[in-house]
């Protein structure tokens, strides 16, 4: 499976999508809607609510999710941190959800374990988070090959859709200015890169890789040796640059700015 994301300044442009991609022949259970602030929390409280959420994680507040057969059309609505309140449709919903940090019950967490959640890039889920707190909308499919997937591309596109591509330099950009002033301000060692033209693909590697689903709400020891391996890698790609420690300090800064976003959540 791969996943194919589109990003909608409009709920009414998105739910287009989601027609124009089931007229295609896509399943109702590969595709979902995503969108933001949806529904009163009061409503949603009162809809039963699976209570094995991890400590850190975002709290679902809501899942309507009724037997296997009818599970591809459940609404699925939980709080995201940095985020708030985020709806989608559907068990794939659910998995997109569950990827961001989120429980939406037991009933559909095996199922999405080893089927609708296969696919979904867990590296581009803080990009989906940044559009939803813009107010924009997703919609993502999961195509079976690489022609299926051009083809919902395009789709998405005609409809007026925004690539996750466009819309993750668009993400950076918005960071850009104030990650330069900290990475020039900061002490700086012998061996890094001082220039932050130079640092700064190292830098953002290390700061998105700490925004990657995996490596959430967990202690640095418990993601140390992952971050250790990739720097390791990457020396190995590029022997005659001084990544290590550009890389590490963007990831520790990927860590802070997300735990921003959990602070800002429980203090709204």
């Amino acid at each position: 499976m791969q996943a194919v994301t589109g990003i909608f300044l409009s709920k009414d442009q998105a739910q287009k999508a989601v027609e124009r991609l089931r007229l295609a022949g896509l399943p109702s259970d590969k595709v979902t809607l995503l969108t933001p602030g949806k529904g009163t929390e009061a409503e949603l409280k009162a809809i039963p609510v699976d209570t094995t959420e991890q400590p850190g994680m975002g709290k679902a507040i809501g899942a309507v999710i009724g037997g296997a057969a009818g599970l591809s059309g459940a609404a699925v609505a939980a709080i995201i941190p940095g985020v708030g309140l985020v709806t989608a449709i559907g068990l794939l919903g659910a998995a997109v959800l569950t990827a961001a940090g989120t429980g939406v019950g037991a009933a559909a967490g095996k199922s999405l374990e080893n089927s609708m959640s296969h696919g979904l890039p867990e590296d581009e889920i803080f990009v989906y988070e940044d559009a939803l707190r813009k107010g924009r909308n997703i919609v993502v499919a999961l195509a079976e090959n690489e022609s299926e997937a051009d083809k919902f591309r395009k789709l998405l596109k005609e409809v007026g859709a925004e690539a996750v591509d466009a819309a993750r330099e668009e993400w950076w950009i918005g960071l850009r200015s104030a990650e330069q002033e900290h990475y020039l301000k900061s002490a700086i060692t012998p061996r890094v890169l001082r220039n932050f033209d130079e640092a700064e693909k190292y830098y953002r590697m290390g700061f998105e890789a700490a925004l990657h689903a995996r490596a959430r709400c967990k202690e640095f020891d418990q993601v140390s040796q992952e971050m250790a391996n990739r720097v390791e890698e990457l020396e190995e790609q590029n022997p005659d640059v001084e990544l290590a420690e550009s890389y590490t300090r963007g990831y520790q800064r990927g860590r802070e700015y997300y735990q921003r976003l959990c602070d800002q959540s429980k203090a709204a």
